[in-house]
């Protein structure tokens, strides 16, 4: 079972089929997918498979998969994937609607996404993998305390360029 996370302004609720639309919205945004490793979707069918895997995902226990809502509607969705209960780790990953950036609302979600990782799953270990150019999510990890450990060189093809990523960690202690 999934919690439900609140925060003073969001409700973070299990992802689910009903959230497509607005997902396909956000990951049809080519500006909101510049730093993805995948190109914007083409159409709400493939982000319905999408959705569909990562509730099986759930249901094994590898992942969790919130929708950020904002008074009832879909703004965002953030996980928790690779869960690894040997090593007490997970990767954190997130993805907003463009109208919905600059307003601390990020920070606000992840941080509580962080505080159920620690607290609820008694992890000792987060990171997250972001392309290298992108500054606003480097950002966004500096202030929720991760630190910067290493450059995965041509990690990723987009658009059939190879791209750099960077590793962010964070420990419980």
């Amino acid at each position: 079972m999934v919690a439900i996370i609140e925060t003073e302004r969001l409700h973070l609720r299990p992802l689910s089929t009903a959230d497509a639309p607005a997902i396909f919205r956000m990951r049809s945004d080519s500006e909101t997918m510049r730093f993805w490793d995948w190109p914007p979707a083409k159409n709400q069918s493939d982000v319905s498979e999408t959705i569909a895997a990562q509730i099986d995902d759930m249901e094994s226990g590898r992942s969790i998969y919130w929708a950020i809502c904002l008074e009832d509607n879909a703004i965002g969705c953030c996980d928790l994937s690779e869960i690894d209960r040997q090593h007490t780790r997970a990767e954190i990953g997130y993805i907003f609607a463009r109208n919905y950036w600059g307003q601390g609302l990020a920070q606000e979600a992840m941080k509580a996404v962080v505080g159920y990782a620690f607290g609820a799953l008694e992890l000792q270990r987060l990171y997250a993998r972001i392309h290298a150019k992108n500054e606003a999510s480097r950002r966004l990890l500096t202030r929720l305390g991760f630190s910067y450990e290493g450059t995965l060189r041509s990690h990723v093809v987009r658009d059939g360029a190879r791209r750099d990523c960077q590793i962010y960690g964070l420990l419980r202690r």
